[in-house]
């Protein structure tokens, strides 16, 4: 199993520029002996994920169905399925490896994403529930000139969407190299059909099972592993926290700040990428449309905050858990004492010490499984801002029938399931960690600052929400492209223009300045009547007025 799910660290939340926890994707990735005990248990995954599918499609009868599964999902259901988009393997993998290497300073990469949902349970939820109807981008045009507010809200989704689809299915397709043996072509193949076979018949409704399912099966992985680690200690974390200290090269420095993170700059930016780069994430805000009210939306918020926390202190106990029970044990290493497969491998060596190859079976498929789920979120996400926000509200100027609607979805859906192909095999040999870092980067520059203060400021106008988004894209995909993960990494110049690996620091507070300063000035007569409809929306925001009724499944 060596190198075995090494490349997961792609996930958004956890790039290998970010952390420096493991071995990047570059070069090739050797095939592994088969893991059976994976192979079966991935096998039964997949059947009854398509057999919810089929269920799904015979419950999906319109575009309220396709897109939100008709507001008819619980809230607990909701929050679990949206906790299971951050409780994905590369947090499971990426963190657990950067606690590994760094110990307390990694905490910083949990405790940003756990700061964000406080924000969007009291500032969010409820208003984007409220106002829109499938995508976050119902709600910044609600009072704004639909068509270019519209454009460039779908430029920034799409560009999450597709970097961050980019990152899963490489992971994906390696991981089913080394699983089963195939060539990277066929993997990534496989990947993407699986994942068209979620959307395309069974939309929301079948995305939403998936990902419910995946973070059961995680928590239960976790849970196990962590009380394991806890009744060697006797359930004593101090005795825990000690004896890892005693094991690692650093000593106690892991159990205070400064291992890895010394420059303030860096750190805020991080910070700020994590928190306010999930509040952009168009398949995360596409969740709060599921349920039946503001008041649901609030609830699934709660549930999702509740399951990430217990999960990060799973996440906890097992990094300091590996510490402990693999960097001293030469079965986890080579040769020449590296950590097979990389840091990243830590969780996996862990789980296999403590429950043998049955259980590293089973986090294996539970490894793929997150993968799939999420793919199956962003593709449902990306299929939705190309029929509904721009198909059907952008540039048709007739009226669009459901069906029709649908139609395009389903067809967005192959398309964009065939973009990831081609995209997946041209970054195989390639280091996609500034990929990564650029799609959290772009919801945290752009559309986080449209929607925040659509929802928020009387006076912003549709010239001021688009200058403030190309503001955030130019600078997040520039300032990476500059920074170490492209201009040294990948072009390979001696040290970058910017310092950085995240630009979020500066591009996020230029994107509101811009967004200020623009509405500030503008004076059309467009931008007063933009500014009078503000008290319509503010009414709505908090009412819940005119939102559609929820269908029973």
């Amino acid at each position: 199993m060596k190198k075995f799910l090494s490349v997961l660290c792609l996930s958004v939340l956890t790039s290998t520029a970010a952390f420096g926890a493991g071995a990047d994707i570059s070069g090739t990735v050797e095939k592994q002996p088969l893991n059976m005990t994976a192979i079966f248990m991935f096998f039964i995954f997949v059947l009854a994920t398509l057999g919810i599918t089929w269920w799904a499609a015979r419950n999906t009868k319109s575009k309220d169905d396709f897109y939100a599964a008709g507001g008819g999902i619980k809230p607990w259901q909701n929050g679990t399925a949206i906790a299971g988009d951050f409780m994905s393997a590369a947090t499971f993998l990426g963190i657990t490896g950067a606690i590994y290497g760094f110990g307390f300073d990694a905490l910083i990469l949990a405790v940003g994403v756990m700061a964000a949902w406080p924000v969007i349970l009291f500032l969010i939820a409820e208003r984007l529930r409220n106002l829109g109807s499938y995508t976050f981008i119902d709600v910044v045009s609600y009072r704004l000139e639909k068509k270019p507010i519209r454009i460039i809200s779908a430029i920034g989704s799409l560009s999450v969407v597709i970097f961050y689809l980019i990152a899963q299915m490489v992971g994906a397709g390696k991981l089913i190299q080394l699983l089963f043996g195939l060539d990277y072509v066929y993997a990534v193949i496989l990947v993407s059909f699986l994942m068209m076979c979620y959307v395309s018949f069974g939309g929301m409704l079948a995305t939403t099972w998936v990902q419910l399912i995946k973070a059961i099966l995680l928590l239960i992985g976790g849970t196990f592993i962590a009380f394991m680690v806890m009744k060697s200690f006797a359930f004593d974390f101090g005795a825990l926290l000690a004896s890892a200290s005693s094991q690692h090269p650093k000593g106690a420095a892991i159990m205070a700040p400064g291992l890895w993170l010394k420059d303030p700059v860096a750190i805020i930016s991080i910070a700020l990428t994590m928190m306010f780069g999930i509040m952009g994430l168009p398949h995360i805000l596409m969740r709060f449309f599921t349920v039946k009210d503001a008041k649901d939306a609030r609830k699934s918020v709660f549930y999702a905050t509740s399951i990430m926390g217990y999960f990060y202190i799973l996440i906890i106990i097992i990094g300091y858990g590996a510490v402990t029970f693999v960097m001293g044990n030469p079965d986890y290493h080579d040769e020449l004492g590296k950590i097979l497969g990389g840091g990243n491998m830590v969780a996996l060596h862990l789980t296999h010490y403590m429950g043998g190859n049955l259980m590293l079976g089973f986090m294996s498929a539970v490894a793929f499984a997150t993968i799939l789920a999420v793919v199956a979120g962003l593709t449902l996400a990306g299929a939705a801002t190309i029929s509904h926000d721009l198909y059907a509200k952008t540039f048709r100027n007739t009226v669009v029938t459901n069906a029709e609607e649908i139609k395009v979805s389903r067809i967005a859906t192959f398309g964009l399931g065939g973009i990831a192909v081609l995209l997946g095999i041209a970054f195989e040999h390639q280091n996609v960690a500034f990929v990564a870092s650029l799609a959290l980067a772009i919801a945290a520059s752009v559309n986080f600052p449209i929607l925040i203060v659509s929802m928020y400021w009387s006076k912003m106008t549709t010239r001021g929400a688009v200058a403030g988004g190309v503001v955030g894209l130019a600078l997040s995909i520039g300032l990476i492209v500059l920074g170490p993960s492209v201009w040294v990494a990948v072009l390979g110049n001696d040290s970058p223009i910017y310092p950085y690996v995240y630009p979020t620091f500066y591009s996020m507070p230029l994107a509101f300045v811009a967004i200020w300063l623009v509405s500030v000035l503008d004076k059309s007569p467009r931008a007063a009547a933009e500014r009078a409809k503000f008290d319509e929306q503010y009414v709505r925001s908090e009412t819940g007025i005119g939102i559609s009724a929820a269908s029973d499944h």
